[in-house]
């Protein structure tokens, strides 16, 4: 049976690593020459090869202990995507008024973490799994309030935060990923001429349960 396994892939092979945001878009091409486009998704998902981040022997050879851990597919785990794991830009530090997350109704102290790309109407805003406990900051009306995260990334506030009062975060995060294949091709004569295998990260959506015991 599958698992998340709450484990961070080897952060310097994950910093060589390329990848990003993959959408599913189905067109229809009709017979007037026009289309109509849709999506079954309202999220997009994420994908890396991990390849490029392999500089050594020993490299190699830890990440091949990780997948063995995995047992390949089976498992999930943690990611560090390197172009975009903060509430902020990259080059900034993360800070309680990074993301604006809700608006307190007096009642409600568990809210989810999410990150908004883009503005305006068509601004997308996404789910944040596996924020990095240690990182997060929370505030109300610009206040900084101390928060616990439950099992799915949700802040939870000792007392509800007062009607109206703007919810605001800021956070280091994670991807749930996967490898997306259950092998790994390796040779010495390869590595040598500078040629690394490819080593690609599927992104999972997580369910409650999914962690390991």
């Amino acid at each position: 049976m599958s698992v998340f396994h709450d484990v961070l892939f080897p952060f310097p092979v994950g910093l060589g690593a390329s990848g990003g945001p993959v959408l599913t878009t189905e067109i229809v091409a009709l017979a007037s020459g026009y289309e109509e486009r849709n999506t079954p998704h309202a999220h997009s998902k994420r994908r890396y090869d991990a390849g490029p981040g392999v500089k050594s022997l020993d490299d190699l050879a830890g990440l091949i202990a990780f997948f063995e851990e995995r047992r390949g597919q089976l498992h999930a785990f943690r990611f560090r995507d390197p172009a975009d794991h903060k509430s902020c830009l990259p080059s900034h530090e993360p800070g309680p008024g990074d993301q604006l997350i809700a608006a307190g109704d007096g009642e409600m102290r568990v809210f989810a973490l999410t990150k908004l790309y883009g503005t305006g109407p068509d601004a997308y805003r996404r789910p944040i799994r596996l924020p990095r406990a240690e990182s997060v900051l929370a505030a109300v009306e610009g206040e900084i309030r101390p928060v616990t995260l439950d099992e799915l990334g949700r802040i939870e506030f000792s007392s509800a935060p007062e009607p109206g009062g703007q919810i605001t975060a800021g956070f280091v995060f994670d991807v749930p990923v996967r490898f997306d294949t259950d092998r790994i091709d390796a040779s010495m004569e390869a590595f040598e001429a500078g040629l690394v295998p490819q080593i690609p990260l599927a992104e999972v959506w997580l369910s409650p349960g999914s962690a390991a015991p």
